[in-house]
């Protein structure tokens, strides 16, 4: 049966699909010794909902974002982001559509060590060619609840608010790419964005990525290991051995890791 969000291969649509993968296969190597990551992934990231990526170790979640982000070209099977196919663009377009429509926060913040938390948010877009003003860069570090941190470089910061720094850095690009007659990032990809923080520090992260989602119809697709996480999602899909193995909808952070639980059982 399908699922919400989820298309049969051959028979995909992007009617209100942020991101689309159709048929996606990654294969490294070659003969005996050739490693299949994803074996046929058909999925839907609609847009405005949460989506949380979860699977056991080898499953093909990292992978599966990376094709999905444009990071990686799959090969073979089909990858559109806001619509636009990203198989026939050349390298300098699919960096453009990158900057433009997508959005990133990972597990180890990429932030630069001797910049301040203002200088991180607008340094992305100043290499682009863009100026964003004082006053934007503070607006943006305000949504994360970090404006009296601006003048702070990241060893002065917890990893919670490291986060929300990268966080904010996504923002304000959205923020002035809507200004400038744009539609800002089509999707916001999170690679374990709680991987490296406590309990707490979590929460505050995961909330603010909710409140992206609720507030602004922002789409988010985020790989976790960890069922607290993926309880703040719309639904969780499954992935075992680089091939979808089920979905759940919105579900609590036990009702996830007894899934996780079987899943792994049988990997």
């Amino acid at each position: 049966m399908t699922q919400t969000g989820m298309t049969q291969t051959g028979t995909t649509q992007t009617t209100g699909q942020a991101v689309l993968l159709d048929a996606v296969r990654v294969v490294y190597g070659s003969g005996p010794g050739a490693v299949t990551a994803l074996d046929g992934v058909t999925l839907g990231f609609g847009q405005g909902t949460f989506t949380a990526v979860m699977g056991p170790s080898g499953s093909g979640k990292s992978t599966l974002l990376h094709c999905a982000a444009g990071l990686d070209r799959p090969t073979s099977g089909t990858v559109l982001i806001g619509g636009t196919d990203l198989g026939p663009l050349e390298e300098r377009a699919l960096t453009l559509l990158r900057r433009e429509r997508v959005g990133f926060v990972f597990q180890d913040y990429n932030l630069v060590d001797a910049l301040t938390a203002e200088e991180n948010v607008a340094l992305p877009l100043r290499l682009a060619g863009r100026r964003p003003g004082r006053a934007e860069v503070r607006d943006a570090l305000a949504e994360v609840g970090l404006e009296r941190r601006a003048g702070h470089r990241p060893a002065e910061l917890s990893g919670g608010e490291r986060q929300r720094v990268a966080i904010a850095r996504m923002l304000i690009a959205r923020s002035l790419i809507a200004r400038s007659g744009g539609t800002g990032p089509a999707v916001l990809f999170a690679d374990e964005p709680t991987g490296a923080l406590d309990s707490a520090a979590s929460r505050v992260v995961m909330e603010l990525l909710r409140t992206l989602v609720d507030a602004r119809g922002q789409t988010v697709v985020m790989v976790t290991h960890d069922p607290a996480a993926a309880a703040y999602a719309d639904r969780v899909v499954l992935l075992a051995d680089g091939r979808l193995a089920g979905e759940l909808g919105r579900s609590s952070a036990a009702e996830i890791a007894a899934r996780m639980a079987l899943l792994e059982e049988g990997c």
